[in-house]
């Protein structure tokens, strides 16, 4: 089944007995194996009789309200594309060719009457109200989608596998775009013209809409500015919150001037972050499959796997990266000589992780946990200090080279993969000196990278 056709009805038989025969010609013209799914609200004309009379699959609602009958849709739904419009006739069968042709571009195509090219010639209040609120949902939710409340779209079959449905009304189509991008899935958006509907009445209420969608934005919100999102790194680089923004650049410009000039590099649970997109020859790995998708579509080599048996063979890197990662799982000694295990003789890792003997970080992490409750601050259960850490590598082999901080609370260190030999050179005590200007620790690393 190439495509899902889903339409919410109640009492729309005039539309339909237009609307059902122009899509199954579309269908056949695209030479696309479909099935129209009409959910039926309850429906008191001769809505369901219609649609089986031209041939769709009537199903009731699950649930009452527009949430529901997507919900049921959705769940009805065999096509490996689902497309999802209003059975008013506002949106225009054969646009849904151009969606088609654009379901490569993302994982979910939306028809945006906002997008440059975007028409509507909806009433002047109507038209408004929902600009406002496109726009203030935009901002709130920092999602990259003019047209977030635009009902006619084409979801990837994967996009929407077990995704959870809170909302009741029509705020669902916020929830689902937003849980979606979320979990990594990307976005498109096709210059749409909207008219109004052809016949009947609308069962949208603008007021009670704008009380649903405000509720929703509030969970929403939280999904947004939480770990769960895949774009969080990402997101904190660019961050206007000034604190957040520095730490986050400070990060980057340690990590990829240490790094720089590596052939072989691999960032062992990378996120979304700007580090892993910085750098030229790396691979990305991380545990979670949502910021592997978002990583992908910037064309990022990246994969899903565990730190505790990266998926590589041995001396595959000559850099390996693990910047805020061992602090989120559990110690064991296969953590670390997996790291040293992939990295080849000579080579050298990165490793970052908040220093908890710092009573800069003791402090911050308080305030952390507090202004951001979705973030990080809950997901640290293993806690290193810089003598700890030292310990930890230098009885796996690996020579310290320089200890960079940011603000006295943020630990990054640089080791290189040493011979026995090498071991003795290496003292727990003068690792964790204050550290030394980025600058003067250049030529070291330049060094390290010589033939």
């Amino acid at each position: 089944m190439d495509i899902s056709i889903i339409l919410p009805v109640l009492n729309e038989s005039d539309n339909l007995r237009v609307l059902i025969p122009r899509l199954g010609a579309l269908m056949r013209r695209e030479r696309l194996a479909c099935e129209i799914l009409v959910i039926d609200g309850g429906s008191t004309d001769d809505t369901r009789a219609i649609a089986e009379e031209l041939g769709a699959r009537v199903i009731p609602e699950r649930r009452r309200g527009y949430a529901g009958a997507l919900e049921t849709g959705f769940a009805e739904a065999r096509g490996d594309f689902i497309l999802t419009l209003d059975a008013d006739m506002s949106h225009e069968p054969a646009f849904v060719a151009k969606m088609w042709r654009a379901r490569h571009r993302a994982d979910i195509v939306i028809a945006s009457r906002y997008t440059h090219g975007g028409v509507t010639y909806a009433d002047f209040v109507r038209d408004w109200l929902s600009r406002l609120l496109n726009f203030a949902m935009r901002r709130v939710l920092s999602m990259p989608v003019r047209d977030m409340s635009s009902g006619f779209r084409l979801y990837r079959r994967e996009a929407l596998a077990g995704l959870e449905i809170e909302s009741r009304n029509f705020e669902v189509l916020e929830e689902v775009l937003v849980k979606a991008y979320a979990q990594g899935y990307s976005v498109y958006e096709v210059p749409f013209t909207y008219f109004p509907r052809e016949a009947g009445r609308s069962h949208a209420r603008l007021l009670r809409f704008g009380m649903d969608l405000t509720r929703a934005a509030m969970r929403l919100w939280k999904l947004r500015n939480s770990i769960a999102s895949a774009d969080y790194d990402a997101r904190a680089f660019y961050s206007p919150i000034p604190i957040q923004r520095f730490w986050q650049r400070k990060r980057h410009r340690i990590t990829t001037l240490w790094a720089r000039g590596a052939e072989r590099v691999l960032d062992a649970g990378c996120g979304s972050s700007m580090i892993i997109q910085s750098l030229n020859y790396a691979i990305g790995m991380d545990y979670s499959m949502g910021k592997v998708r978002y990583l992908r579509r910037f064309g990022i080599p990246v994969l899903r796997g565990s730190a505790f048996a990266l998926p590589f063979r041995d001396g595959s890197f000559d850099c390996v990266i693990s910047s805020q990662v061992i602090e989120h799982i559990p110690y064991a000694a296969a953590l670390f000589s997996e790291l040293d295990r992939v990295l080849a003789p000579g080579g050298m890792l990165i490793i970052g992780t908040p220093d908890y003997a710092k009573i800069g970080w003791r402090i911050i992490e308080p305030l952390y946990g507090f202004f951001a409750p979705g973030g990080y601050r809950d997901e640290h259960i293993t806690h290193y200090t810089c003598a700890s850490l030292t310990r930890i590598l230098t009885d796996q082999g690996f020579v310290h080279e320089a200890t960079a901080y940011i603000a006295r609370s943020e630990l990054i260190m640089r080791f290189h993969k040493g011979a026995p030999s090498d071991r003795a050179s290496t003292a727990a005590s003068g690792a964790c000196d204050a550290a030394a200007p980025i600058a003067d620790r250049e030529p070291l690393h330049k060094a390290l990278l010589s033939p």
